[in-house]
């Protein structure tokens, strides 16, 4: 059996890549999208999820380039360094996140002071979204930064702690990567090298009593994915459980706003996801359907 998890992410960042997630959905297109709990346009996201029943709805935890739930300066000392905490924002870049978590000045750094704050403000982020009426299916990380051990654990902490037992597992598998020519190479580079972090991350939800997918398909493809890659990955999807992480939207005035590198790759994303019409024999699924009956107690 082939099943697929459509996936949006970044669903609250404006009203034009909350326009896409309705729109997607409403098609059959799109199953599920992850919501960030502090970001321009939340408040609408938050009224599209609680309206529609049917979209299943996770947390896309921000623990950089974002707003924070908590103080930055109070509550997040290293989370935020000093300069960003004058701001009240996290770190900028994923280059700076890694450089703080691996560096050569971590081994002066609390390692547990580290972990508490990721689980502080994963599991704010967490409640904000829910105490207000939406019920998330799952979790995941802006920049898939849960890759990496040292965050990974402390999230997976907040969100069984929320009730969430299931998390993306956003490693590419050898098959999409195949799938995926026209992706640039550095990237390529990049996604590869990071595959050697899987068999830790698939230990740690096994040992934390998590469920997840076999492999998130389209993050190789991110900035890039278009018709024919769409097309490319579907037709060689192997049986199993997959999910294809997708940055639809509206290159719009509010995305203008936004600093991202996603920008005219929105629309694309969008027009992309036609191609699933193609493909009936997929299952089409959201994480709440797929897997919510696959997560194990955690291991003592």
């Amino acid at each position: 059996m082939r099943r697929l998890i459509v996936n949006a992410d970044d669903f609250g960042l404006t009203r034009g890549v909350n326009r896409a997630v309705a729109e997607l959905h409403q098609a059959g297109l799109l199953t599920s999208a992850t919501l960030m709990a502090r970001a321009a346009a939340t408040d609408d996201a938050v009224e599209i999820a609680r309206s529609t029943p049917s979209l299943g709805v996770g947390c896309h935890v921000v623990l950089l380039d974002g707003d924070p739930v908590l103080s930055a300066d109070r509550d997040l000392p290293h989370l935020a360094n000093t300069a960003n905490a004058a701001t009240g924002r996290l770190r900028s870049s994923l280059a700076e996140f890694l450089l703080w978590l691996y560096g050569p000045a971590s081994r002066f750094k609390a390692s547990a002071k580290i972990a508490s704050e990721i689980e502080a403000e994963a599991a704010a982020q967490i409640a904000l979204i829910q105490s207000r009426g939406v019920s998330l299916t799952h979790i995941d990380t802006h920049k898939h930064v849960h890759m990496f051990p040292a965050v990974l654990r402390p999230v997976l902490r907040a969100a069984r702690a929320a009730g969430i037992r299931t998390v993306r597992n956003p490693f590419e598998p050898a098959w999409s990567l195949h799938a995926t020519p026209s992706a640039p190479q550095l990237r390529r580079a990049q996604v590869t090298l990071l595959r050697r972090l899987e068999p830790a991350f698939r230990r740690i939800v096994a040992e934390e009593g998590f469920a997840t997918t076999d492999g998130a398909i389209g993050v190789l493809a991110t900035g890039s994915l278009d018709a024919a890659t769409v097309a490319s990955l579907l037709r060689q999807m192997p049986p199993g459980t997959w999910e294809l992480v997708a940055h639809p939207g509206y290159n719009d005035a509010g995305l203008a706003r936004v600093p991202t590198r996603l920008r005219a790759s929105r629309d694309a994303e969008r027009l992309a996801l036609q191609q699933l019409r193609q493909f009936p024999h997929i299952e089409l699924v959201s994480f709440a359907g797929a897997l919510a009956s696959s997560a194990l107690p955690p291991k003592s």
